[in-house]
């Protein structure tokens, strides 16, 4: 009796000093966001409440917060709009300290005006003497702070920070280069891809190695492949590779740790809608990379895309699993893009689970000097998880008789045959657009059933390309091939970009300039402009009135195409111009290739108004617990959710602060169990936030 009442004290004991811990990206390297505990359950979930929000004070107008937070060893950590790393108590959110790159001793930035990136999460390293460390971009720089008190690693490259143009080419140093997801570790190395400008001139799109200890180059691979690498004759032009960029794996990396291969996906090669000076599929752009992670030798490649004009880069780190397979146990690979589409791979060979069609596609364009595939790669398996058409019975019904009728007109002037439809002058319906289909924040998969849970957004946007060549203007020429695609054709801006029609009453010379060359917060820095263009345009936007319409006639025999903008199609109060969900969540079932079920994920002011449900954009991923439960922010509605798994019922919600536009943590101290999101809002015209917020069970 006294043994079993010691032994039950024993039980009790490691009970309550049962850790947890979230210690990479999404939760592992195999990037599942699944959560292996059933602690909080379909029994317990109404009383999850929240226990402590943290608040970083450094947000503005434009910022945003997406971090995924890492919690180890009980310790929070987190980014803050303004890419400050700190560390919190993760049981009580209590400050222990804060790293700001930009107010560092060290004078990593001249100024905190400098273009800076979203960052979606960090990467915990411990080295062979147990010191533990955090690498995070900023900028076009990579550091290793310390984890236990906030300190650069001064041993680490230049004083505690390598360089991301390190290994892109000697033309790149002028080029904007930043991390917007992390690296991994594998051994002793940390292992990145990047993110670089879509427009042209841009910087290569090369994975990377580094030595996680002293910041040394380890291994390149090249995704614009030079002369003697293979995807080398997918381009017409055997000098492509010294002047094309892009093809980056911005979305991040997935690491099988077992076997050593490093998954990367990448996007496209820039310029981004234009590639009638890029001819051929381009490899190994819009294609699933597996490297040997110890040398950066490539295993095997798939691309999802030939030659894309489109945008459709891949939008997130693929799953790894182990699927059931004709009663067989293979090693598989999920990877969900924007078109609504999973690929399902083999990951050690890249062989197709199922077979994959190369479909016929509209390839007759009509600009001058494009060339498009005849084909593209469609899974037959599964079922795609968003609408893949749509036709004038889809137009939004909520508006007036009259703006439907406009609609329909605009509508019926687009190129829309097919979600491959080319690119034109005279305008290209995109469905689903440019951010999804799945967007950066990825599925969730259970693998015990062989689910996949994948949030979506199903919004048309509308591809308008514009002839562009030398004017007699050098200004306008400089607009028209570096601004015009972000800032729109009536200099008003697109998407969340702003007008810049007025900015002599904001700005003087030297400081415009100087916004120009630099970049601030998410605008990229144009520093390969030499003085002499940098004076021409300044003056060029300093002129511009209200009014203006840039010409983009063409003046002699040079021929080239650009986006007049990243351009929604909308009804006049703001609100898709197709009809709802314009925002959903689906379960994927793996084993049958069907769509168990199928939700609107969010509500939006119309919807409240007519009494019905109708999703709305998202950014950020979910994940799945044990238990059977699926948490996910996302929406631009300021709440958190969570929903029953086996119907998608919703069970559970709460008001967030600011829209939470992240991906959910989960991790365990002494037995409990905690949900933890960013709230920073910033998009979609919502407020920006500042704030992490934490739930736990109510005792």
């Amino acid at each position: 009796m006294e043994k079993f009442f010691i032994y039950s004290i024993i039980l009790v004991c490691l009970s309550c000093n049962e850790n947890k811990d979230w210690n990479v990206y999404g939760g592992s390297y195999e990037r599942t966001q699944y959560v292996d505990s059933d602690k909080i359950n379909k029994n317990n979930i109404s009383d999850l409440v929240k226990v402590w929000e943290y608040r970083t004070f450094d947000n503005d107008k434009y910022s945003q917060i997406q971090t995924n937070p890492l919690i180890i060893d009980k310790k929070f950590y987190g980014v803050s709009p303004k890419l400050k790393l700190f560390s919190l108590d993760a049981k009580s959110g209590s400050e222990i300290w804060v790293f700001d790159p930009f107010k560092n001793d060290k004078k990593y930035f001249d100024n905190d005006d400098t273009s800076v990136n979203v960052c979606r999460g960090i990467t915990y390293f411990e080295d062979i003497l147990q010191n533990s460390y955090i690498f995070y971009g900023v900028g076009s720089k990579l550091f290793k702070v310390n984890s236990k008190n906030g300190e650069p690693d001064f041993t680490f490259g230049n004083n505690g920070f390598i360089d991301l143009h390190t290994g892109l080419g000697e033309n790149s140093t002028s080029l904007f280069v930043s991390m917007t997801s992390p690296g991994l570790i594998f051994d002793n190395l940390i292992i990145v891809g990047s993110s670089v400008s879509e427009g042209n001139p841009a910087a290569k799109g090369n994975i990377r190695a580094f030595d996680a200890n002293t910041g040394d180059l380890v291994w390149i691979f090249n995704t614009i492949p030079e002369i003697g690498e293979d995807g080398y004759d997918t381009y017409d032009d055997p000098n492509a590779y010294k002047r094309l960029g892009g093809a980056n794996a911005w979305a991040g990396l997935t690491l099988d740790e077992k076997r050593g291969i490093v998954y990367a996906p990448t996007g496209s090669v820039s310029y981004d809608f234009y590639g009638g000076d890029r001819l051929g599929d381009n490899l190994f752009a819009n294609s699933i990379i597996a490297l040997d992670a110890s040398s950066g030798k490539k295993l095997w490649h798939f691309q999802t895309v030939h030659h894309d004009v489109w945008d459709r880069d891949l939008p997130s780190p693929p799953i790894l699993f182990d699927y059931n397979y004709k009663d067989s146990i293979i090693p598989a690979l999920a990877q969900v893009t924007k078109s609504g589409y999973v690929f399902l791979l083999n990951r050690v060979n890249g062989k197709p689970l199922y077979e994959i069609i190369e479909r016929p596609v509209p390839s007759d364009s009509k600009l001058i000097g494009e060339s498009l595939s005849k084909t593209q790669p469609i899974p037959t398996f599964p079922d795609p998880f968003s609408r893949q058409s749509l036709s004038t019975n889809d137009i939004n019904p909520f508006i007036s008789v009259a703006e439907k009728d406009s609609i329909k007109k605009v509508f019926s002037s687009l190129s829309k045959e097919d979600i491959y439809s080319p690119p034109s002058e005279n305008g290209t319906l995109i469905f689903p657009g440019y951010d999804g289909g799945a967007e950066w924040g990825g599925p969730a998969l259970d693998p015990v059933n062989n689910k996949l849970y994948v949030n979506s957004n199903e919004m048309p946007w509308i591809l308008t390309m514009k002839k562009v060549s030398n004017s007699d203007s050098q200004g306008m020429n400089i607009y028209n091939k570096q601004c015009l695609m972000c800032h729109a054709i009536d200099y008003k801006g697109s998407g969340k970009n702003p007008t810049i029609i007025g900015l002599k009453d904001r700005y003087n010379t030297n400081e415009l300039k100087s916004l120009i060359k630099n970049g601030k917060g998410f605008m990229p820095g144009f520093s390969f402009l030499d003085n002499e263009k940098l004076d021409i345009l300044t003056e060029y936007i300093f002129d511009l009135k209200d009014g203006d319409m840039t010409d983009l006639s063409v003046m002699n025999e040079e021929v080239f195409y650009t986006s007049t903008g990243y351009n929604k199609f909308l009804t006049k109060d703001g609100y898709p111009a197709i009809n709802p969900p314009w925002g959903t969540l689906s379960s994927i079932n793996l084993n049958t290739g069907k769509i168990d079920w199928k939700i609107p994920l969010g509500q939006t002011e119309i919807g409240e108004k007519n009494n019905i449900l109708t999703g709305s954009e998202n950014y950020g991923g979910p994940l799945v617990t044990k238990s059977g439960i699926i948490f996910i922010a996302a929406t631009s509605d300021n709440k958190i959710r969570a929903f029953n798994n086996e119907n998608g019922e919703l069970i559970w919600e709460k008001n967030l602060p600011y829209s939470g536009f992240a991906t959910p943590s989960y991790y365990e101290i002494d037995g409990k169990s905690y949900i933890a999101i960013a709230s920073g809002g910033g998009k979609l015209g919502k407020e920006s936030g500042d704030s992490y917020v934490v739930f736990s069970i109510k005792k």
